[in-house]
């Protein structure tokens, strides 16, 4: 067994990741062409490009698969993963993510609610007196769980991959990746039961308490504008509260028969999904694959609203366990969604179900 408990490592893992400031590389040993282990670390150090600087190092940790063996598993993880990953990759694409270094050794990430001030004052000549007020803050956790799934082989499966007779078989490390990343899309998604840790919670957008929410009218073939008129009515809803997008409209499989159907009395002039598109401020219009329900959601693509931490990207860690016979391989990441109100609990997520 391998933890640590009170800065104690217990157990050979434990005492690895403590003795490298818990980096993960130091779980990722390979053999080097000259047949020696080497380990590639973070050297504290960044580039030009604000990118981190790693160096490799000759380690006593037993190594058995070689760098490409590595680069074969890494590919088929990040291959399974990523068409699983459509609302946290629309975040993580629009530059709505916060990189936390070593999240490994971080367990929450304290954040502040801010509220706001009153207006200016206008005056002819400034000479009158304005409020002088400052705004309010709340403090809050998130906390920063592991999502992790593992695999193993066995010594003698590698081996045979080293001789060249047979390539590993890399299905179980495509399983764990799409489980992993799966996971990380239905918490963001609010799909699983919120995670609690250190007084706080890591809320999806379904869960997320100061979310606003819209009745909806089930979706039939001949009642889209119902359905466009609802859509503006939750898009007046986030501008009330201050949030004026813009907007990902994503919609559950459920609404998929409709939103690819005619919208038009013409046929093949527009689709529905088309035609939620051109509502100003709405960037796009998404299927999100675990959405359950009939549901909408309606969310602002800004950093005040929602976006991605990462403490740990998908990554896949080894160990050896039953005295080197068996490898065991863990895919994991620190990728949990950051939903924020205002001080007022405004929030700019409209959550609309049937």
């Amino acid at each position: 067994m391998n933890f640590v408990l009170n800065g104690q490592s217990h157990g050979n893992v434990a005492n690895l990741l403590m003795a490298h400031n818990f980096d993960p590389n130091a779980l990722r040993p390979y053999v080097g062409a000259d047949g020696r282990s080497y380990i590639t670390v973070n050297s504290g150090r960044f580039d030009k490009e604000n990118k981190p600087v790693y160096n490799a190092l000759v380690t006593n940790t037993p190594a058995t698969l070689t760098k490409d063996a590595w680069i074969q598993l890494d590919t088929a993880v990040i291959k399974a993963a990523r068409p699983r990953l459509r609302v946290v990759a629309d975040l993580r694409g629009a530059g709505l993510e916060y990189s936390l270094p070593n999240g490994m050794a971080h367990t929450v990430l304290q954040h502040q609610a801010q509220s706001d001030i009153t207006d200016a004052t206008v005056s002819m000549d400034g000479l009158r007196q304005g409020d002088s007020d400052r705004p309010q803050f709340s403090l809050e956790n998130l906390p920063l769980p592991i999502i992790h799934k593992d695999f193993h082989f066995s010594a003698r499966e590698v081996a045979a991959s080293r001789n060249g007779n047979m390539p590993l078989d890399t299905s179980n490390a495509e399983a764990a990746g799409r489980k992993v990343a799966e996971q990380i899309e239905k918490i963001t998604l609010g799909e699983v039961t919120q995670y609690k840790y250190g007084g706080g919670y890591v809320y999806g957008l379904k869960t997320f308490d100061h979310r606003q929410t819209k009745s909806l009218t089930a979706p039939t073939t001949t009642n889209q504008a119902t359905t466009v008129n609802e859509i503006l009515d939750m898009v007046k809803l986030s501008q009330d509260a201050g949030y004026y997008g813009p907007w990902m409209l994503y919609y559950s499989p459920a609404w998929s028969p409709y939103m690819g159907g005619d919208y038009s009395a013409n046929k093949g002039d527009n689709t529905l999904r088309e035609r939620i598109a051109k509502i100003d401020g709405i960037q796009d219009v998404r299927q999100a694959d675990y959405l359950t329900g009939t549901t909408l959601m309606l969310v602002q693509m800004t950093s005040d609203v929602c976006r991605m931490v990462v403490g740990m990207d998908i990554t896949t860690l080894q160990w050896e366990s039953q005295g080197g016979m068996q490898l065991n391989f863990k895919v994991m990441a620190i990728v949990v969604p950051q939903l924020r109100a205002d001080y007022a609990d405004n929030c700019g997520i409209v959550h609309g179900s049937v």
